[in-house]
């Protein structure tokens, strides 16, 4: 499907829109739980989710857990696509470390403003976060170990050129950990319909 920069514009305000108020409390805005709940409900590890204080575990919203999906070392350096409030930002820093780097990034300022404050909370110093897209990753190199990402390419308009970037910058034999929402069923075939599709 072919988009035109209106098109896109439209949509990726509608993504920052939605987000903003995510940033604030992501309660009551998705079918799925959040916060605690949500962690829990997922099987995050329990002395992580214990270690998280309220005001930092509330504003997690993610659709899983890519730390199921294989293990983070100790020492290794991390990118979180699409990190919002950075509470697998935090996960991912506490399993690499003082001796690794955690990176993550989005789209939505207010969301990377919540992260730093997340992890300030948290007085982790091994994180950084940076406003950029999964279409288009700041890095010239290899840098990382491993890719983390949970509830975000769905929401990204250009998936196969976000997945050649999240490889684009992984280290020879590094990892693509990946915990999102899939369609079931038929994509609508007008255009109109599938804009509309990014809204919800």
């Amino acid at each position: 499907m072919e988009l035109t920069p209106k098109d896109r514009k439209r949509i990726e305000e509608s993504i920052r829109g939605k987000y903003t108020k995510v940033a604030r409390n992501p309660e009551n805005l998705f079918k799925y739980p959040t916060g605690r709940l949500g962690l829990e409900t997922l099987k995050y590890e329990k002395q992580i989710v214990q270690a998280l204080p309220d005001a930092v575990a509330i504003s997690y919203c993610g659709v899983g857990n890519p730390f199921t999906l294989g293990p983070i070392l100790e020492g290794e350096a991390v990118l979180d696509v699409g990190c919002g409030t950075g509470i697998d930002t935090i996960v991912a820093a506490n399993k690499v470390g003082s001796t690794g780097t955690v990176t993550g990034i989005d789209l939505v300022p207010k969301m990377l403003a919540q992260a730093r404050g997340n992890v300030r909370m948290m007085d982790l110093k091994n994180v950084k976060f940076l406003e950029a897209s999964a279409e288009r990753l700041p890095f010239p190199h290899p840098n990382f170990d491993v890719v983390i990402s949970n509830g975000v390419f769905n929401l990204v308009i250009d998936k196969p050129r976000a997945l050649a970037e999240a490889f684009r910058v992984l280290k020879p034999g590094g990892r693509l950990m990946i915990a999102d929402q899939i369609l079931v069923g038929q994509l609508p075939k007008e255009k109109k319909a599938r804009i509309k599709n990014w809204f919800r």
